[in-house]
């Protein structure tokens, strides 16, 4: 499962991840997921001009993006997803009070697939079940 940071890498065709995620990503026996949370933090980035490319002209365009050309599969809100972040212990020792990064590692954990992030702050969250691929 991909975090937003990692598909807005993917999506910039930046090439700084780390060599093995990038092996990971491109290997096509692998299906690759991201959080419908993700897919919202998208649309309001680019609503707020923080995501900008001549490729897209509305935010919808980046989400055709992301299903159509990049085949990553989105992963829809449960309500066991609502009780794991219910459940979450926040990681307040590094101030991580992101409602979407709970999300993210709530939905990983109970979909029980590992979520790949270059997010500092992710690394806490082992101890709760996250399986975390960093890069």
């Amino acid at each position: 499962m991909l975090d937003t940071c990692v598909v807005f890498e993917i999506l910039l065709n930046a090439n700084d991840m780390d060599k093995n995620v990038a092996e990971l990503l491109d290997d096509y026996s692998c299906t690759l997921y991201t959080s419908f949370e993700t897919l919202r933090e998208l649309v309001v980035l680019f609503n707020n001009n923080k995501i900008r490319s001549k490729k897209w002209k509305t935010a919808e365009d980046i989400l055709h993006t992301v299903v159509d050309d990049l085949d990553i599969k989105i992963l829809p809100l449960r309500e066991d997803v609502a009780f794991t972040y219910s459940r979450l212990v926040l990681n307040e020792a590094l101030n991580h009070y992101d409602p979407s990064d709970h999300i993210i590692i709530s939905q990983a954990i109970t979909e029980k697939i590992p979520l790949i992030s270059s997010d500092l702050k992710f690394p806490f969250y082992r101890e709760q079940g996250l399986d975390l691929i960093e890069c």
